[in-house]
């Protein structure tokens, strides 16, 4: 179904271009049972006009038999169609549906809240571009909105909404919104979500859904439907590596050979070298055919026909690629499997493994550990059960050409079919194991951990010496805010006044950190926990020594930051929160940072493709853009002697 528009009665041929060339953008609705996502879909199809009269009427004579509004018109039977559903009020099946707007395309995948079909809420998420996740204003985040999460992390959707949904029954409080988001926060912050926002809904009465809602007025950011169209997917796709796995050898006559198939990634053109896998021939393009003729450039997800300037055998089932760019040729893969059969998995048996266009018989070696969704901590495990997650060692007969699902979601996911019954019991996500899904993180380590509350003496010097000669106690400050709040300056403005009145002090920069001790992170939630770590060691020490350290980082998760001062000691940290706002951040980035981040181009960037969390209990709160460099400098001097760190 489209959306209503003039053209569709002044030039239809007009209208049928434009809609040709809308973006599509495919997302899903999960979270536990009851939190009303096939009415938050409903709603929002009705409030956007999408309903035909004819459907129209007949829910609202259905909302009279079986709906659970007490007879009034219930959007949630839109999506749930099935007579089970109707008449338990719950979504069993995935229902997907089609809409569009002015801006763009739309398929919604509804999917189950029930953990006993969580299977279904996988398959329905495998190849969405964003995720929303119902959570209900009375209950708050439970264990079922935990597990959808950690599959939605997991299948490696990027954008995230998280619908707070019955504020109605919630008397549109904000508190309790606040409640909420702080809630789910501390929870994801051990999730991969780099774009997460927050929306205060509700479903039933339409607010904040098409137009902002007169009830919350404390609420100033995007309506659900404004968000949707305009969120920043462009970058999510892989353009950098070309995989073209060959569906089918198009041979009509003696002159013509087309190597048929959907593009996975990347892009290709006409005279550019390729190479097939796995006989690891090359050749170059000759022409990109399609039904509507020759392309100049083709890239995904485009389904073409390549054809070789040389005579190449291929056939199902091969990949091709560019020379310079090849995938990992491995018999032997690590995943994470989501099991959605009745029948347990078990180790050693023959498995069919279908990947791309290839299908592969292999065996599960090991199952390495089960992750309990509710903590994510891992556990292990004789065999997986219906809807358990785990991590898999497999053994395959011949090479799989793949990339890493963190990196290729087209050439890094697979299904798992019973060769007896043929049915799909499995879907599984490669993991890279010369990345960092291997890496441990050791925050929770004896040696990592136990840096304050180690009584060794470590010099010959005691504390109390070092504090009486100079005059001081031994403290770490972190200013934690935005790139651009301005924390920087004014770390080196207190380093600076503190070595003025003769204190020992030194000054530890995020951004200095990185070009040396911490040279081999990136920017990942992961690398980010592991660079403060590293840092707060280094602070730590500092401390042993007796001295004053200001550190300087963004530092976005609350509970990386808990972490930190519990390895330093919570008596020896302060946190100064630099609150200066967004748009004065954005006016300082003399990098174009912000810019890139909007644009998609880096991710995981706080505040914008990434969560930043305040800090909840900060010691001092300053503000850049209000006041000057030296007065917040002069709060942080205040700060010090309050907590009598210096007299």
């Amino acid at each position: 179904m489209s959306h209503k528009s003039e053209l569709i009665a002044t030039d239809i041929e007009a209208y049928l271009k434009q809609h040709e060339h809308k973006q599509l953008l495919r997302f899903i609705t999960c979270g536990s049972v009851d939190d009303g996502k096939s009415t938050l879909i409903g709603r929002l199809l009705y409030d956007s006009k999408m309903i035909y009269e004819d459907q129209l009427s007949q829910l609202e004579a259905d909302s009279k038999k079986v709906g659970t509004t007490g007879g009034n018109f219930d959007p949630a039977l839109l999506t749930d169609g099935l007579k089970a559903e109707r008449e338990q009020g719950i979504t069993i099946d995935v229902a997907y549906r089609y809409f569009s707007t002015a801006k763009r395309k739309f398929i919604i995948a509804d999917t189950p809240g029930h953990e006993q079909y969580t299977r279904n809420m996988a398959t329905g998420g495998s190849t969405a571009d964003l995720a929303v996740i119902l959570i209900d204003a009375r209950h708050g985040v439970l264990t079922q909105t935990r597990r959808h999460s950690f599959i939605v992390s997991l299948l490696g959707i990027r954008h995230v909404v998280v619908a707070i949904n019955k504020m109605d029954l919630a008397d549109y409080s904000e508190d309790r919104y606040n409640e909420i988001c702080d809630d789910y926060r501390s929870f994801a912050t051990r999730l991969d979500l780099p774009d997460l926002h927050f929306i205060p809904i509700s479903a039933l009465n339409g607010d904040n859904l098409v137009d902002r809602s007169e009830q919350m007025p404390w609420y100033s950011g995007s309506t659900l439907m404004n968000f949707l169209e305009t969120v920043y997917i462009g970058s999510d796709r892989n353009f950098q590596d070309f995989r073209m796995p060959v569906q089918f050898v198009n041979r009509p006559n003696l002159n013509f050979r087309g190597f048929c198939g959907t593009i996975a990634s990347g892009i290709i053109r006409p005279g550019e070298e390729i190479m097939v896998l796995p006989s690891r021939q090359k050749s170059k393009i000759k022409e990109i055919v399609t039904y509507e003729g020759n392309l100049d450039e083709a890239f995904t997800p485009l389904s073409v026909t390549l054809t070789l300037e040389d005579e190449i055998d291929a056939s199902r089932g091969d990949m091709i690629v560019r020379p310079g760019n090849l995938p990992k040729s491995r018999d032997h893969i690590d995943a994470m499997l989501v099991w959605m059969d009745g029948t347990q998995m078990v180790p050693g048996k023959t498995y069919l493994f279908k990947h791309t266009t290839q299908t592969l018989p292999g065996t599960i070696d090991t199952l390495k550990y089960r992750v309990d969704v509710n903590t994510l901590h891992r556990e292990p495990a004789p065999q997986l059960e219906l809807n358990e997650i785990g991590r898999v060692s497999i053994s395959l007969s011949a090479p799989m050409h793949f990339d890493a699902y963190r990196r290729n979601r087209n050439t890094g996911a697979f299904i798992v079919i019973d060769r007896i019954t043929n049915a799909t019991v499995a879907a599984g996500m490669i993991l890279d194991k010369s990345g960092d899904e291997n890496a441990r993180s050791v925050w929770d380590d004896e040696l990592a951990g136990n840096a304050a509350g180690d009584d060794t003496e470590v010099s010959a010097v005691t504390a109390e010496e070092r504090a009486a000669r100079f005059g001081q106690q031994p403290t770490t400050v972190l200013l934690t805010g935005l790139t651009g709040s301005g924390k920087t300056a004014i770390a080196h403005a207190v380093e600076r006044k503190l070595f003025d009145s003769g204190r020992a002090v030194a000054m530890i920069d995020g951004e200095v950190v990185r070009r040396g001790l911490s040279l081999d992170l990136g920017f990942s939630v992961a690398d980010r926990s592991e660079n403060l770590r590293r840092s707060a060691h280094l602070a730590h020490t500092l401390n042993q020594a007796g001295m004053i350290c200001i550190a300087s980082f963004v530092a976005p998760s609350e509970q990386v930051r808990n972490r930190a001062a519990k390895l330093i000691g919570e008596q020896h940290f302060l946190v100064v929160h630099v609150a200066t706002p967004v748009d004065v951040c954005r006016q300082r980035d003399t990098k174009g940072q912000y810019a890139k981040a909007d644009r998609g181009e880096l991710l995981n960037f706080p505040g914008v493709t990434a969560a930043y969390e305040p800090p909840v209990n900060p010691d001092l709160v300053i503000d850049s853009g209000s006041q000057s460099v030296d007065q917040c400098a002069e709060a942080v001097m205040d700060l010090l002697k309050s907590k009598q760190v210096i007299r």
